[in-house]
């Protein structure tokens, strides 16, 4: 009984290291083009740097 345990134990936790391994990776590199051209154009325009109104206004 104890072994099965052991191996549904082991079992659940490959499963879920690699989804949190694996998705988190897959994730950056299919949306990392797209958010390094929103990165880019807030910084060629200003925009985004402020929250909520407060802060440094960019003119």
């Amino acid at each position: 009984m104890t072994v099965e345990y052991v191996l549904l134990i082991a079992l659940f936790v490959y499963l879920i290291l690699g989804a949190m391994t694996s998705t988190p990776m897959k994730t950056f590199e299919d949306y990392g083009p797209r958010l390094g051209a929103r990165v880019e154009k807030q910084i060629i325009t200003g925009d985004g740097f402020t929250t909520q109104n407060k802060g440094i206004k960019w003119q």
